[in-house]
């Protein structure tokens, strides 16, 4: 599927309407005539780009850059504190952006009504299932059916209540059915504007699908809170795939190119646009990850990471104080790495996770410091230098996690049409095929610790290998099952991983009301501290009462 933003452009160009998604502007921003367009005559197409691709950048950040860290995908060896070491206090993320697409996408919702677009209003639902879901994932409670409405004048809704998880996450799953019902035409019946259209180019058909495995992620998020309601609902939808379509194909999944064109548009840890390399010089292959990807044999690891430029041979053989470059490897003698840890690995080798408060020091880094070139560390595969290219994609939602959802309900007993083991071969072939490794499949799901095993610590591990640049989903899957078993590092300011992320100080103090009546219902932990209720360590209700992640 391509997903060319410039597309767009060229189309609303030729309407002679001034477009500008640029490096001085934000995409929550829409940018049309200077003359200015009220929102009583707002054009839903207009809308619809600035709400996807805002979205879908900020998804990419969050996954690719702010989560990477907590799930191990990635490490940082300069600035590090809150990837690494779970420095969340006061809040890391602030949920005003996600707000703000949301406001952008009510209007389109209502101009939608108004019109009688019905592709417009099913997208506008689909949109604000995704995005209200994000929130309450990544904070909990939060403002949601008082939320949007300020035009109302009412003070109640200039400081909205929040609403429970319980409440957000079963009123989207109901905005997700109504979405796939309004998008249940032929796909040539709709009125679209195709370009504007990022994602699916107009097919309203995609969207349907998007609607419907957005709303199995859901069941599954309520799985161990609400399992009977959890349940029924994924049996419903695999039992009626007619009524309800899913993505089970790679060529479905929920996709955004960057168009490269500048700072804004690109690639978050591209060299072209960040003229200090700092965004991908700063961010490295995390030992978790490489480790387990390499003693299961897994193709992704070359795409995903670099080879060390040069490896360390510690050579028994040498007098003391050997310390030189030999063909190309760093050659030395045992003292000088006495007490010191390090990894010879002759290909790749990962920063452990929170190893330590100087991390670029790592495996006897010879300039370490915050603009430091560690050659003994694997970076990122050099492919995320660019601003953009083929596998530079926003993922928003993949056949292989619909896949593995459906492994993970049908290993827990539930009605499926087809066994635990298939979906889970299936999941695994469609993220290999998304990352351009369709050929070694059959020898893969061969390998010991690939071929199935029928245990939920399975499929997750599995899961998470292919939330690569999409660790948020990875990071809800760990908190409501305790899978990958992953550990905290020694620098880490807390002994076991976070599980949601602190209400901002802003929020806090501006709707203060709301937010303590908000943070009563959050269950403090041992690990709390502090922070008391407001600690990225206390439980949500989604997790209270389940014993997990811990």
């Amino acid at each position: 599927m391509k997903n060319q933003l410039n597309r767009f452009t060229m189309a609303v160009i030729g309407l002679g309407i001034v477009w500008n998604i640029s490096a001085c502007k934000d995409l929550t921003e829409l940018n049309i005539n200077p003359n200015g367009v009220s929102e009583e005559d707002a054009n839903p197409n207009l809308l619809l780009p600035t709400i996807l691709t805002g979205a879908a950048k900020r998804y990419n950040e969050l996954s690719f850059s702010d989560l990477g860290g907590v799930m191990q995908h990635t490490q940082f060896d300069a600035w590090f504190d809150s990837h690494n070491d779970y420095e969340w206090t006061g809040g890391i993320l602030s949920w005003d952006s996600y707000y703000g697409f949301l406001r952008d996408n009510e209007l389109m919702r209502k101009r939608a009504e108004k019109l009688g677009l019905d592709f417009h209003k099913g997208v506008s639902l689909v949109m604000r299932a995704y995005l209200f879901g994000l929130v309450s994932d990544l904070w909990g409670d939060a403002p949601y059916t008082d939320a949007l409405k300020a035009e109302l004048g009412d003070a109640v809704y200039n400081f909205p209540k929040y609403d429970s998880q319980e409440v957000i996450y079963k009123g989207i799953i109901d905005e997700l059915k109504e979405a796939n019902e309004l998008l249940s035409r032929p796909d040539g019946s709709y009125e679209v504007l195709a370009n504007a259209d990022v994602y699916f180019g107009g097919k309203a058909s995609k969207w349907r699908q998007f609607a419907n495995s957005l709303a199995l992620r859901y069941y599954m998020r309520l799985s161990e809170k609400s399992p009977a309601f959890a349940k029924q609902g994924v049996e419903n939808i695999v039992a009626n795939v007619d009524k309800f379509p899913l993505i089970t194909s790679s060529t479905d999944d929920v996709l955004m190119d960057f168009v490269g064109n500048n700072a804004n548009d690109s690639w978050p840890s591209n060299t072209l646009y960040d003229a200090s390399g700092s965004n991908y010089r700063r961010m490295k292959m995390c030992a978790t990850l490489v480790d387990r990807l390499q003693e299961l044999g897994d193709p992704r690891l070359a795409v995903w990471g670099r080879k060390v430029d040069t490896p360390i041979e510690v050579r028994n053989s040498e007098p003391a104080g050997t310390d030189k470059i030999v063909n190309g490897v760093r050659v030395v003698s045992p003292d000088v790495v006495k007490g010191i840890p390090i990894d010879t690995d002759k290909e790749y080798v990962g920063l452990p996770p929170s190893g330590s408060k100087n991390p670029s020091a790592y495996n006897l880094n010879p300039t370490p410091g915050q603009t430091s070139i560690n050659p003994h560390v694997s970076y990122l595969n050099d492919s995320y230098r660019s601003a953009k290219g083929g596998l530079l994609k926003a993922r928003l939602l993949s056949a292989a996690e619909v896949n593995f959802i459906l492994a993970e309900a049908a290993w827990k007993g539930w009605t499926m049409p087809a066994s635990a083991r298939t979906y889970y071969e299936r999941a695994i072939q469609e993220s290999l095929t998304s990352w351009g490794k369709t050929a070694e499949y059959s020898n893969y799901i061969l390998q010991k610790g690939v071929s199935f095993e029928n245990s939920q610590a399975q499929i997750i591990e599995q899961k998470w290998i292919a939330s690569w640049s999409t660790a948020a989903q990875s990071w809800f899957d760990y908190r409501r099952t305790g899978y990958p078993a992953l550990k905290a590092g020694p620098a880490a300011i807390r002994t076991k991983l976070p599980v949601r992320v602190p209400y901002m100080q802003t929020e806090m103090s501006v709707n203060q009301k709301n937010a303590e009546e908000a943070l009563k219902r959050i269950e403090k932990t041992a690990y709390s501290q502090a922070d008391n209720e407001n600690s990225a360590w206390s439980k949500p209700w989604l997790l209270q009462g389940t014993n997990k992640p811990w």
